[in-house]
């Protein structure tokens, strides 16, 4: 089944001698189960195309389906429903709100959801227990160092029990050592947990886990990697169903 599917997808900025094209015809899809991860230089149209995917932007043309729905058809409520629901989020600094403490942090995405704190607390500490941080639950994060940040994040990530993950470069503050163990995680949530990953990196080494790796140039899909590693060229210009 496809998680994420997307046809045609643009996206243009301003208008005019301004106007920039973030994303160009770009077409492809994310498996139940599957981690692909989208490389490519600054200004390529990473982050755009997960925003989209994500909808946190809507595109200027072209569809975005997560799980089948078509997210144009959705109104403002009805996406915050279909995000709080089905995607979690893992953002490069992380986001953790600095007053509230590992648990809570988790917590959050289900009492923004209307759950009562008291009984959201109860899968938030399961996902801090799967994630081997539990011991930390009660600690703020400038408590934590920098792996158990990323475990909190996580999940925070995973606490609604989505099934598509988005991941927006959650390795670039991170020495090597700790992107490292962040790959690894990422690739437990896949196999231990059946969760679909979209990642966006600039890190080979964090890519290398995927199933699949997407490079983005100039708004475009301009090659892929399958887990075979052997690339599959696209003629410039062109989209890709992945």
């Amino acid at each position: 089944m496809k998680i994420v599917e997307t046809e045609n997808l643009t996206r243009v900025y301003g208008s005019g001698e301004a106007q920039v094209k973030a994303l160009d015809d770009v077409s492809l899809h994310v498996d139940t189960g599957e981690f692909v991860a989208v490389m490519g230089p600054s200004g390529c149209g990473k982050s755009t195309l997960l925003h989209l995917v994500g909808g946190l932007d809507r595109p200027t043309s072209g569809v975005v389906k997560i799980e089948g729905q078509d997210l144009s058809t959705l109104n403002d409520d009805q996406l915050t429903d279909l995000r709080r629901e089905h995607i979690g989020f893992i953002f490069q600094f992380f986001n953790l709100i600095p007053t509230l403490n590992a648990l809570d942090n988790t917590a959050l995405p289900l009492v923004l959801g209307g759950m009562n704190p008291g009984d959201a607390q109860v899968p938030a500490q399961e996902w801090l227990e799967k994630l081997e941080v539990a011991d930390r639950s009660t600690h703020r994060p400038d408590e934590l160092s920098g792996g158990q940040r990323q475990r909190v994040a996580i999940a925070r990530s995973l606490v609604t029990n989505p099934t598509l993950i988005l991941a927006d470069e959650p390795t670039g503050n991170l020495d090597s050592k700790a992107a490292q163990e962040f790959a690894v995680l990422l690739r437990d949530i896949v196999d231990r947990w059946e969760r679909s990953i979209l990642l966006v990196t600039h890190d080979p080494r964090i890519s290398s886990f995927a199933d699949r790796i997407i490079h983005l140039k100039d708004g475009h899909i301009s090659e892929q990697v399958e887990n075979n590693r052997q690339a599959q060229k696209v003629p410039a210009g062109e989209g890709s169903h992945a």
